[in-house]
């Protein structure tokens, strides 16, 4: 074996920090969504949102990590486009998994909220009776699909303006004269 082979087989593969991040907070989010299901919480209850907490956390984690592997400087376009890419891969991973939970996993979700939307829209709205049954009838068949859809663009509408709000926090460029080491196109040779 050759010294660069060596070399290879010793360097550690890093996953990058977006998909690690992303990956984290997928299983934290599963876990709050299991803790949601024991704890018999509504399905329309405010608390649910309490899932975009550990989003922010460990996309502020993600473009931190982007940062520490660039020596401590990152621009605003590299904090931005870390933390947005963090929150598609986000919403990609929970999109999947609320997809299977819907359709595989737990399909009495989907009666349970189509007899709450049921009760709202009877209640709530000056609907006849059989709209409100093919109302809800239509939702129904394409609910798994509507709200795999909705959950990507949300993670990702949501990402983008904290990913726009956390870089113009976290970013921190590099001084002009701020040479790389290891880069010899980066040191000039001045003639005076």
């Amino acid at each position: 074996m050759k010294a660069n082979d060596l070399n290879a087989v010793n360097t550690k593969i890093r996953l990058p920090a977006t998909l690690k991040w992303a990956s984290i907070n997928l299983v934290v989010s599963v876990a709050l969504i299991y803790c949601f299901q024991l704890l018999n919480v509504d399905p329309t209850a405010r608390v649910k949102y309490l899932v975009y907490l550990p989003f922010v956390i460990f996309l502020l984690l993600a473009q931190s990590e982007k940062k520490k592997l660039q020596d401590g400087y990152i621009t605003y376009g590299e904090a931005f486009s870390s933390g947005f890419l963090y929150s598609v891969f986000t919403g990609v991973f929970i999109t999947i998994f609320i997809y299977l939970y819907i359709t595989q996993i737990n399909p009495n979700v989907v009666a349970k909220f189509m007899a709450i939307s049921k009760h709202e829209l009877e209640n709530n709205r000056d609907l006849p009776a059989d709209q409100v049954d093919t109302t809800i009838g239509m939702v129904g068949s394409y609910f798994s699909v509507i709200v795999a859809i909705l959950v990507l663009f949300s993670y990702a509408g949501f990402g983008a303006i904290a990913s726009l709000i956390s870089a113009a926090i976290i970013r921190e460029e590099r001084p002009p004269f701020d040479f790389i080491a290891n880069d010899t196109a980066a040191s000039p040779d001045v003639v005076i």
